[in-house]
């Protein structure tokens, strides 16, 4: 195999269905060798099994491909360390690191348990922290040996992330933090040669089987375009998980069908100084007519027009 990431050697979380797999096979049929990672849980983190992740390691071998199964947790020191372990040890190296794992315990506040705020933090935005620092640390030896560096990393956030979802306030909240660990990682580890980028996906996966129910089944008609196939995305990830990719960090894209989009997050908009302290009355004078010169915000995901 030839491609775009011909000699890289790429770590996908969450390989074994869904967005991690098709990222893992695109990597793949590009050149890459990939280290495909999945705990093989349910839908909402129960059980584990190894299937899933050699099952894609097949389908990668089976089309003349190079890759290793991981079925650690990465949530966990050791699941994580370990991950960049079986890279090295299996391949010799270290380029690409995609963070995708996660999986959905769904409430609307009022009825969700502490369980399930912890269980989705921890495999969402502790799922991105502990391979990110891991393979981080490898890449800074490497830069400070004096050996050049061009790592990538691709961390997962979402809609819900960047706007909030209705009955998703753990997942909304997880997915925002990734966002800002996103910008932190692009500045701390760009003097070593790493560049940090987010996705926030759309694709018809085991986690969005609800919210995209009317389009779950593929297209009736030979060729015609699956939208919400989660393959649409891969094509960006790859590209953002290249060499030449060059150039591009600290930046999230939201990617859907055959769209992409640079989302643009929190900058200054209206300001108002007095030059001394407000009285409460005067600040939410001034709060008013800010709010009048500032643009609309977005529309949580599932709010109820209006509200």
């Amino acid at each position: 195999m030839s491609g775009l990431c011909e000699g890289r050697v790429v770590i996908v979380t969450g390989a074994g269905r869904g967005l991690g797999r098709a990222h893992a096979l695109a990597f793949a049929e590009q050149g890459a060798r990939v280290v495909v990672n999945d705990l093989g849980v349910g839908l909402d983190g129960a059980g584990g099994s190894g299937g899933p992740a050699q099952a894609v390691v097949d389908e990668i071998r089976a089309a003349g491909g190079e890759a290793v199964a991981h079925d650690g947790d990465i949530a966990t020191t050791r699941g994580a360390a370990s991950l960049v372990t079986t890279a090295l040890e299996s391949f010799g190296a270290l380029h690409t690191l995609v963070n995708n794992a996660g999986f959905l315990r769904d409430r609307m506040l009022v009825n969700l348990d502490e369980d399930d705020w912890d269980a989705v933090m921890r495999v969402h935005l502790k799922g991105h922290f502990l391979p990110l620092k891991h393979a981080a640390a490898h890449w800074r030896a490497e830069a400070k040996a004096g050996r050049p560096v061009a790592a990538r990393v691709v961390n997962t956030s979402s809609g819900a992330g960047l706007l909030g979802s209705v009955g998703q306030g753990n997942y909304s909240a997880a997915k925002a933090g990734i966002v800002g660990l996103t910008l932190v990682a692009a500045a701390e580890l760009g003097p070593y040669g790493v560049q940090v980028n987010a996705i926030a996906p759309a694709a018809r996966t085991r986690m969005t089987e609800a919210a995209f129910a009317d389009t779950m089944a593929a297209p009736d008609r030979a060729g015609a375009f699956d939208a919400m196939a989660p393959e649409n995305v891969s094509p960006l990830v790859v590209w953002l998980g290249s060499a030449v990719s060059g150039g591009v960090t600290g930046r999230v894209f939201e990617a859907e069908a055959g769209r992409i989009t640079v989302m643009e997050g929190w900058r200054p908009g209206p300001t108002s100084d007095k030059g001394a302290r407000w009285t409460p009355r005067e600040a939410g004078e001034a709060a008013l007519e800010l709010l009048a010169r500032a643009g609309a915000p977005g529309v949580v995901y599932g709010a109820r027009p209006g509200s």
